[in-house]
């Protein structure tokens, strides 16, 4: 059922009917799977995988909200579309909130790709230091209604 309110197009779903079979015979598949890794699977060469996981990855950027946000950073603020955090958070916030998530991603990146061993094995303490960043450091520097604005689907 389609309904227009304000010239945003809703759409209020009726039914769902859930079904477990998919998921069975989904998860049967990739069990069978890890029957092809003695010598069906060495046929496969490792740049196509590569590609594969490549196209996996370009694919899935659309339905993640910090590439979304990223990507506002480029975009004239006129163009913004009208997603929920737009509405609710001032254009210098969500920049700002960006720019520090892009932040912690190259933090880790750097130490999860480095070359030195040593430095690798600080990854999990990254990633700990993560969650204190979030609940001291941010709510310091972003109010508490916007953070929860930005932080997930609502």
């Amino acid at each position: 059922i389609n309904a227009e309110y304000g010239g945003h197009l809703k759409e209020n779903v009726v039914y769902v009917r859930e079904t477990r079979l998919t998921n069975l015979v989904s998860g049967i598949m990739i069990g069978a799977s890890v029957l092809l890794i003695p010598h069906p699977l060495d046929l496969i060469p490792i740049p196509v995988l590569y590609g594969i996981f490549v196209y996996l990855a370009i694919t899935s950027l659309e339905d993640f909200q910090m590439w979304e946000r990223f990507v506002l950073i480029f975009t004239e603020q006129t163009l913004y579309p009208p997603l929920h955090y737009v509405r609710r958070v001032p254009q210098k916030i969500i920049h700002c909130f960006t720019l520090l998530q892009l932040l912690q991603l190259a933090v880790l990146c750097l130490v999860s790709f480095a070359g030195s061993t040593y430095l690798k094995m600080f990854f999990p303490f990254v990633i700990i230091l993560l969650m204190p960043i979030r609940e001291r450091i941010l709510p310091a520097l972003i109010s508490e209604r916007h953070l929860s604005a930005l932080d997930g689907e609502h």
